[in-house]
């Protein structure tokens, strides 16, 4: 599969504004625009490394990302929407040629739907909205607490939840690894006790 490693997370359920300007990425979007049935492609973290010119360190699990919309800006520019539809594991990494690829097996989610999930996820969501509300009282994020609504199907909420909190691309990686819904929620409450914990000190 085609891959895009960057230095951020894409969940599913989650939406990539991407501008391509390097030429092997350019090859990449032209030669998913060709390919059988949907464009799609891979997205991991660079754990070490730059984004740009390769020789980076890579993630081994990672999103599948749709393209929604695809806008030739001229002849060396893209602007990209794409949405994560899925989670992948990486199995190996091929050469690039000229993109990264990789060799990637579905990473469907063990126990989708736990007794009690709807709840517990109710209950995260007003923690993360009221982590929210904090940093942007210190002007960390800027979001408007109207659009940070969550999708009915409590296995996907799961997902929304660990984008929108105000968390690092490393624990958003971690939430993107946990095997089930249940322990994405238990390892989000975990992070949010120590973001509520610096943000109250911060704004103390």
């Amino acid at each position: 599969m085609p891959m895009f490693p960057l230095g951020s997370v894409l969940l599913p359920g989650g939406v990539l504004p991407l501008h391509v300007f390097e030429p092997r990425y350019r090859q990449m979007v032209i030669d998913c625009l060709q390919a059988d049935g949907t464009p799609e492609f891979g997205q991991t973290l660079i754990t070490h490394g730059s984004e740009a010119g390769g020789g980076d360190a890579r993630a081994t699990v990672g999103t599948v990302a749709q393209m929604l919309q695809v806008e030739a800006l001229d002849e060396e520019r893209y602007a990209i929407v794409a949405v994560g539809v899925r989670r992948i594991r990486v199995n190996a990494w091929l050469p690039d040629d000229p993109y990264p690829l990789a060799d990637v097996d579905d990473y469907p989610d063990v126990d989708p739907d736990p007794p009690g999930l709807a709840l517990d996820v109710a209950a995260t969501h007003a923690r993360v909205r009221a982590a929210l509300t904090m940093a942007m009282e210190l002007g960390d994020v800027h979001v408007d607490l109207g659009e940070t609504e969550i999708a009915d199907d409590p296995l996907v909420a799961t997902y929304h939840l660990a984008s929108l909190a105000p968390i690092g691309p490393a624990d958003r990686y971690r939430l993107l690894c946990a095997d089930g819904p249940r322990r994405r929620l238990d390892v989000l409450d975990e992070v949010l006790d120590d973001v509520e914990a610096m943000l109250k000190f911060r704004l103390s």
